[in-house]
């Protein structure tokens, strides 16, 4: 079992869903069911993944968890490119939380290629 917090890819992608949090109390109230939970939840769900794969017994398991990782960071990416495009968020807003993902997005694939290249 492996210590979550000492994985520099999950400490990213913590910090991009503490700085999505922020980032989305601005957006309408409207919105509070729907794009705001969304883009929450999606960017939750990129750490969650990644702990959860990290306590599991085999790097397969592991690799499996950081895949769904992944499909959280595309998620993300998208719904951050939607809020722009409705002007939820600013330019520079957009700019930082899309390099972060990106950033995220990089870092779970280079993981997930050590992991299986390991097996």
């Amino acid at each position: 079992m492996k210590d979550f917090r000492q994985l520099k890819v999950w400490e990213k992608a913590h910090q991009l869903a503490v700085a999505v949090y922020k980032e989305t109390k601005g957006f309408p109230k409207e919105e509070l069911y729907g794009l705001t939970s969304q883009i929450q939840r999606s960017s939750m769900s990129i750490p969650t993944n990644i702990a959860e794969g990290c306590g599991r017994n085999t790097d397969a398991d592991f690799a499996r968890f950081l895949q769904i990782a992944m499909g959280s960071a595309s998620e993300t990416e998208y719904q951050l490119l939607l809020a722009h495009d409705l002007e939820f968020l600013t330019n520079e807003q957009y700019q930082k939380l899309n390099a972060d993902v990106t950033e995220v997005k990089r870092m779970l694939t280079s993981f997930i290629q050590t992991l299986q290249a390991d097996r």
